[in-house]
């Protein structure tokens, strides 16, 4: 079987590789290697001047958020259209919503394991009554704007008050109900939402193309931020809170190789070769400390090893809210560092308590930087009465340095749940997936992108599956002949 697969798939993908193979200083993530190597310089050299170019990393960061919200509701309706009716459309959320709340559960039990063993903020003896918390003034101040009163307000805030509202407002969560309730809408329309599904996936593979354009900027966004964090707040915070971050990075690190290791092995195929297969991402991913910048990246990349265009559509946008597991390791982290810096004692009952609510509050807390830290907030804001929020200002200074190891194992997680979805419904073509894995220099993910843009201005829409009128169009002309791909 694998011979006769195999000689099929890198055709089209690969046929310019061998003689148009990019130089290094053609790749953006050496770009964005650069922007982080001059701002750290800047940082240490010139800290006036680095304080001061926080603008730069806030521009990309917003360049980023204006079509996040879009992107992911063309996706999230197509994919769900692409499923052609309502009893696979609920068997798919309902698998996806299971794996992604076992995973988080496992991330923040982790991060409460990792943080009472390790115990990094034992020792630093800080004093409540006379410590200046000033520094997260405004983190804690977004916090109780967002934090609300209770599982009604959580609720309530899962609705927008108007369709554009949530576009407006960057309310992922809203942007996620609208576009389930969009995309079912369509299902029960059939053939009638052809023109609409077609739209909305040309609407999609639009906003990709403008991310596309913006990740052109990472570079100086990451310039700006790491410039920023170093000159502003100076190397003697890793002095004092090195243990700490070592601490969280190590935790992300276990929880990839000794939990999500595991579950690729069941899955068929290996950890470490999925790391290789997406490692332009991960340093892209490193530089900008945004797991959402990459995000139609990743959308190419899973589509490419297998995975069915209506399940990458679903399970990927959904899992920017839904799996941040990184987060989940920061925010129970966190929370404990904070209490262990005043040398409070959290009883394990509350630590439960505290690690069921997060599992409700990390979810909508987008990939975009600096989301974590307020999530954070928020979460603290409950436990008050025992857990500080001044203690926030510890962190401040080195969330940007956390953001980094959030947002690599929430790529990361992201793409093994897709991966592992679509194996556990039966739609991964795991031939395909064995050999992409195997050979990852087969997939061009810049000219894929170009590829599926090209084919929306030029191919027409006879192409489109006769049951949802969704195209049944993977990243190359490879995969879409490849009957095991989308069944």
């Amino acid at each position: 079987m694998p011979n006769t697969t195999t000689p099929e798939l890198p055709a089209p993908p690969t046929a310019p590789a061998p003689t148009r193979r990019k130089r290094l200083w053609q790749h953006l993530y050496f770009w964005v290697l650069v922007g982080i190597g001059l701002g750290i310089v800047v940082g240490i050299t010139l800290p006036e001047v680095g304080a001061q170019l926080r603008w730069l990393a806030t521009l990309f960061i917003n360049l980023v958020k204006v079509v996040i919200a879009p992107t992911i509701f063309a996706t999230v309706v197509v994919g769900i259209a692409g499923l052609g009716n309502l009893a696979k459309v609920g068997g798919l959320a309902l698998r996806t919503v299971v794996y992604f709340n076992l995973t988080t559960v496992v991330a923040l039990g982790l991060g409460l394991l990792t943080i009472n063993l390790l115990q990094p903020g034992k020792g630093l003896g800080y004093d409540l009554n006379s410590f200046d918390g000033s520094a997260a003034d405004d983190t804690i101040a977004n916090a109780n704007a967002a934090a609300g009163s209770g599982i009604q307000d959580f609720i309530l805030g899962l609705v927008p008050t108007s369709f554009m509202s949530a576009f407006v407002d960057g309310q992922l969560l809203q942007v996620l109900l609208l576009a389930i309730l969009v995309g079912v809408a369509l299902t029960m329309l059939g053939q009638r939402g052809r023109r609409a599904v077609a739209a909305l996936d040309t609407v999609a593979k639009t906003m990709f193309g403008v991310i596309k354009l913006v990740m052109w900027v990472a570079p100086v966004g990451a310039f700006g931020g790491i410039a920023f964090t170093i000159g502003e707040h100076g190397s003697k915070i890793l002095g004092s809170l090195a243990a700490f971050m070592g601490a969280f990075w190590l935790t992300c690190l276990v929880f990839i190789l000794l939990f999500l290791g595991p579950i690729c092995r069941l899955a068929g195929f290996k950890i470490f070769q999925y790391l290789r297969y997406i490692k332009d991402e991960l340093l892209i991913v490193l530089g900008t400390s945004s797991s959402e910048t990459v995000l139609p990246r990743m959308m190419v990349k899973m589509e490419a090893a297998g995975t069915p265009k209506h399940v990458v559509g679903l399970t990927i946008p959904t899992g920017y809210s839904f799996n941040l597991d990184g987060t989940a390791i920061y925010m129970t982290m966190g929370a404990i560092f904070i209490a262990q810096a005043f040398d409070i004692n959290v009883p394990l009952g509350t630590q439960i308590a505290l690690l069921l609510f997060m599992l409700v509050s990390s979810n909508g807390a987008a990939g975009v930087s600096g989301a974590g830290l307020v999530t954070l907030a928020a979460s603290i804001a409950a436990f008050d009465h025992i857990i500080p929020m001044v203690g926030l200002a510890l962190i401040v200074g080195i969330d940007r340095f956390m953001s980094e190891g959030r947002a690599l194992t929430n790529l990361t997680g992201n793409g093994i749940g897709t991966l592992v979805i679509a194996r556990w419904t039966g739609e991964l073509d795991r031939e395909r997936l064995a050999y992409v894995l195997a050979n990852p220099t087969s997939v061009d993910t810049e000219a894929l992108l170009r590829e599926d843009l090209a084919r929306d201005t030029e191919a027409p829409r006879d192409t489109e599956a006769p049951e949802t009128g969704v195209p049944v169009t993977t990243p190359s002309e490879a995969t879409d002949r490849e009957p095991a791909t989308v069944r």
